[in-house]
């Protein structure tokens, strides 16, 4: 087998290897995955081209094997390993999807897997690790936390430590992503890609940026856990005092020197999206193109209302797709009633026939679905004569909720909003 630059570049430093990495390294990633992982179509987006301006297609990598992109940079490194390093297996630490990557890979290659993932990894992710074949080790709270728990038993064991970002080979397979959006839409103006450790984010930009320099291609991350947007700021490699996002396989707190040398060279730009926008935009995702994916998955569709560009073609990658029931059940809580899709508001009502019904015509006369009403007589209130009544409607937006407060205290109803 041909040998690739990381082989070759153990003492140089992260800027002498990105001098040296070629479109060559990522066309023989390509080559090494064909056949491995699924070329993902793009999808033309009207809903997320309306609302940018832009003409958005969506690259999803959702719909990948294992769920996400992560595959393409575990199997093209696991696959280059020497036959020694085989037999003493690998190791890797993960939020999940670097981890079913890993995992997938050393079965399909016959190879011992242990994973290190934070021990507030969704269920879904750990026993889809556990389903590869790989031995799962859940330690900690966060990426940081689980990556030296693996750093200790990789010197314990003799693993061959798979690093999720940090590493050429990785970040070389997670740039073939680049190759399928370019060779799908030669045209492609721009690529939105997440951002956590920079892995995925270095390996498109070098694809797409030595392929065709004038595509101009955006990083995204959480605000609550913008450790390269700080890196970037300070021009060197910051560690973030605590990460805190819904996002959380982007929950990194340091990123990687090597993925900060290569986002440094090719990305244009690193956009931060609030916890807002991401559960908005993995509402829309569901609504508009029935697709489901994680928090960190739908970043790029989150920025897209931030860019200042109009009338570009855009590739939005959701980069992946695994999350739990009950974690996608309080996402989609909150987004609907931050878009004011959902409205709880109390009121204290005299303990009297004829009240609910009263409130309850108002709410149908504005066309306010009720989904929830408590209407508890032994409630304490301030005045034995008066009842609580705690009511949850679907509504249409916030200008409604607006209209339903004012038609509800015109009728002389004083509510409280419960959210």
């Amino acid at each position: 087998m041909e040998k690739t630059a990381v082989k070759q570049s153990a003492a140089l430093t992260p800027e002498q290897i990105v001098e040296k990495t070629t479109i060559a390294d990522v066309y023989r990633a390509a080559k090494q995955l064909d056949g491995v992982v699924r070329h993902t179509n793009l999808v033309y987006s009207e809903h997320f081209s309306q609302i940018s301006g832009n003409e958005v297609y969506i690259k999803p990598e959702n719909l990948q094997k294992t769920g996400s992109f992560k595959l393409r940079g575990a199997y093209n490194c696991i696959s280059q390993l020497s036959e020694e390093e085989k037999k003493r297996g690998v190791i890797a630490a993960s939020a999940g999807n670097h981890a079913q990557g890993v995992a997938y890979a050393a079965q399909k290659l016959g190879i011992k897997a242990v994973i290190v993932m934070p021990a507030t990894t969704p269920i879904l992710k750990v026993e889809a690790t556990r389903a590869y074949g790989a031995e799962v080790v859940l330690h900690g709270d966060t990426f940081d936390d689980a990556s030296a728990k693996a750093s200790e038993l990789q010197k314990k064991h003799g693993y061959v430590f798979i690093h999720p970002f940090n590493n050429l080979e990785v970040l070389l397979g997670q740039g073939t992503t680049a190759l399928e959006i370019i060779d799908s839409l030669k045209d492609v103006d721009v690529i939105l890609v997440p951002i956590g450790g920079g892995g995925f984010a270095s390996g498109v930009a070098l694809a797409a940026k030595l392929v065709n320099p004038a595509i101009k291609v955006i990083g995204v991350e959480p605000a609550g856990a913008a450790c390269m947007s700080s890196s970037l700021k300070a021009n060197k490699i910051t560690t973030l005092a605590s990460v805190d996002t819904v996002a959380e396989g982007t929950a990194v707190k340091t990123p990687g020197e090597l993925t900060f040398a290569f986002i440094k060279k090719y990305v244009d730009e690193v956009i931060t999206v609030s916890e807002l926008d991401i559960m908005s935009a993995l509402l829309s995702l569901i609504e508009k193109h029935k697709l489901i994916a994680e928090g960190a998955g739908v970043l790029s569709l989150a920025a897209l209302q931030k860019l200042s560009c109009k009338n570009k073609k855009i590739a939005a990658i959701v980069s992946g797709g695994n999350i739990d029931i009950s974690t996608i059940s309080a996402l989609i809580d909150k987004a609907l009633i931050a878009r004011g899709r959902v409205f709880c508001f109390s009121v204290k009502l005299p303990d009297k026939p004829g009240q609910l019904l009263a409130i309850s015509q108002i709410l149908s006369d504005m066309q306010a679905n009720v989904i929830h009403l408590d209407h508890n007589q032994a409630k304490v209130t301030d005045s034995f004569e008066k009842v609580v009544l705690e009511v949850t409607v679907e509504t249409h937006n916030s200008e409604h909720i607006s209209q339903i407060t004012k038609e509800l205290e015109k009728h002389g109803f004083q509510i409280t909003k419960v959210y």
